[in-house]
């Protein structure tokens, strides 16, 4: 922060909030304490980017104006109230609280230019808060790198000449450069900590790694140094990903990285804490009176929702699959050892951007079988995988859409089961959600191939209704119990065309029978120019023998979907 005005503040932020970008999948990859997640570089650059869109905010208004003209501590309460609610993760509310900390020193000296006693006293503030965030601190981690940061910085200030206050007649650009001189001292002392890290803590050495979160803090004050003296961020060294990936710690067991927000009055953090370790581990409850942010790693996110039911208004809730998380950077990593992929949402695709600026509009696909799931890859859809039966709960799908990195998210449900536990998701998730009731996973391919990831999510709804009014679909499946009007016998080929049933008995027949019926147009409708069939897993005719079942006119695209309890499915366009 400077006495001139915001713009020279938020293009310090940009800075920072730049390099940590350029690098989050380095540190996504670092992680396993407090548990083996693969999210903590981009927690840490989310709660940076909603201080970044405050700034913005405030711009829009009083770009004009000097900070002290606004009034420090009203930007500085502004500024970490932003990074409370935009915190996400372990690491992301740990720095919610040292932007907090900092802040606060910061507004505690009204008049005073910014110089490096200040700095380095923001600094120790910022670490003294994120220790008292934390109910059992441990050493090794981005706490401890904070402290010896801070450390730092009131050495040099303690021990060197080369310090002056500064004063009202100071160039920006000379304290630009005093700032960035102290800052750089302690980003050499920040590395330094960083890899004493296994010293201290028996899971960082266990796995072979540092700690992520110390990691991305030095990033992150590597980038604030380079756009304060508009050059190349100082050098970091580069930091292997973990050789395991499930060290012995509690967290293991637990799958949902939960996160929400609790506005009201009169609200105690300590109060909270006792039961919400009832549920799970890693709990944070930081805020104050009227705004909490509150973290823990559960299995239950309703039941830790529900703690706060009469005490304040929840929300921003935002659940992440820490399994999937994990599986996934096995996956990326066993596949591209420099870690330049990464896979989320459950796609495991290259299609998932590594900037956390990603697609305006992103989706996510209930599927069933493997040659679906990459089907929907393929156009750059993210996927959580339903079971033989498409029935993810409203968490699984909640994490889903937290692992798509865009802010607007279409839900591809492809089930009529899905329908229900979407629309809850949609309402918890502190993002845009549209949820599209696709009723099959042939017609939610359908409805894929209109989706744009630039388009607002208004322009994609119509696309999609107007793609699916395109749309016939069909499927045969092996039926499950013997007929009640004595149609066919259980395991006989049941035809269907929509939900309608309208043929069965021998396979082949069947198939023909609902390809003829597609192939006529639907309630006097034009003729399809192409026919989709999905093979399912045990389909009893293969691929090639299904050629010519329709006529000539029209194109017929056969591909393997896997899918466990149809054998056929099918989409006329």
């Amino acid at each position: 922060m400077t006495d001139t005005n915001l713009v020279r503040f938020r293009a310090a932020v940009a800075g920072a909030l730049a390099h940590l970008e350029s690098r989050r999948q380095e540190v996504n990859d670092l992680n396993v304490f407090p548990v083996a997640d693969g999210d903590t570089g981009d927690n840490m650059a989310l709660t940076l980017r909603a201080v970044l869109d405050e700034l913005d905010r405030l711009l829009s208004t009083d770009g004009d104006r000097t900070i002290d003209e606004i009034g420090r501590e009203e930007i500085v309460q502004s500024v970490a109230r932003a990074a409370l609610l935009g915190a996400r993760g372990n690491s992301g509310v740990i720095l919610s609280q040292l932007i907090r900390g900092a802040a606060e020193e910061l507004v505690s000296r009204p008049g005073q230019l910014i110089d490096a006693t200040l700095v380095g006293a923001a600094l120790a503030n910022a670490a003294d808060r994120a220790y008292s965030s934390v109910r059992d601190p441990a050493e090794g981690t981005i706490l401890t790198v904070a402290r010896e940061m801070a450390h730092q910085i009131a050495t040099d200030v303690a021990h060197s000449p080369e310090n002056p206050r500064l004063g009202p007649s100071t160039e920006p650009g000379e304290q630009d450069r005093a700032i960035a001189d102290a800052l750089e001292r302690a980003v050499a002392a920040g590395q330094d900590s960083v890899k004493r890290g296994p010293e201290l803590l028996a899971a960082l050495r266990e796995a072979g790694v540092v700690d992520a979160g110390g990691y991305g803090l030095t990033i992150l004050f590597a980038g604030l140094v380079a756009a304060l003296r508009g050059d190349a961020p100082p050098d970091l060294d580069h930091h292997a990903p973990a050789r395991i990936t499930h060290p012995q710690h509690s967290s293991a067991t637990y799958r949902f990285c939960t996160n929400f927000a609790v506005t009201g009055s009169g609200l105690v953090p300590s109060r909270y804490i006792e039961p919400l370790e009832k549920l799970g581990d890693a709990v944070l409850v930081v805020g104050d009176a009227t705004t909490l942010k509150v973290h823990l790693h559960t299995d239950r996110p309703e039941l830790a929702t529900g703690i706060f039911e009469g005490a304040g208004e929840v929300s921003r809730l935002d659940v992440a699959d820490m399994r999937l998380q994990v599986a996934e950077r096995d996956e990326r990593l066993g596949g591209a050892p420099d870690g330049e992929h990464h896979a989320t949402g459950g796609s495991g695709d290259e299609a998932a951007s590594d900037d956390v600026e990603a697609d305006r509009c992103g989706a996510v696909a209930v599927v069933s079988g493997d040659g679906v799931r990459d089907m929907f890859r393929e156009l750059g859809v993210h996927t959580i995988d339903g079971g033989p039966t498409l029935n993810p709960s409203t968490y699984d799908l909640l994490a889903a859409i937290h692992e798509v990195p865009a802010e607007e998210v279409v839900v591809l449900t492809n089930s009529p089961n899905v329908i229900m536990a979407a629309e809850h998701a949609a309402r918890l998730s502190d993002k845009q959600v549209l949820v599209a009731p696709t009723t099959s996973q042939q017609a939610g391919l359908a409805a894929a191939v209109a989706l744009a990831p630039d388009r607002p999510m208004e322009e994609n709804a119509r696309a999609l209704a107007d793609a699916l009014a395109r749309v016939r679909t069909g499927a045969v499946a092996p039926a499950a119990r013997d007929d009640a009007q004595g149609r066919f016998k259980r395991g006989e080929a049941v035809g269907f065309v929509e939900e309608e049933v309208l043929a069965w008995g021998d396979p082949r027949a069947t198939l023909e029978a609902v390809m003829r019926a597609l192939a006529d147009g639907s309630d006097g409708g034009l003729e399809p120019e192409l026919i989709s069939v999905l093979a399912g897993d045990s389909a009893p005719l293969a691929l090639g023998e299904l050629d010519g079942m329709v006529n000539g006119s029209i194109e017929l695209e056969l591909r393997q979907g896997g899918q466990p309890a149809y054998w056929w499915l099918l989409a006329a366009e």
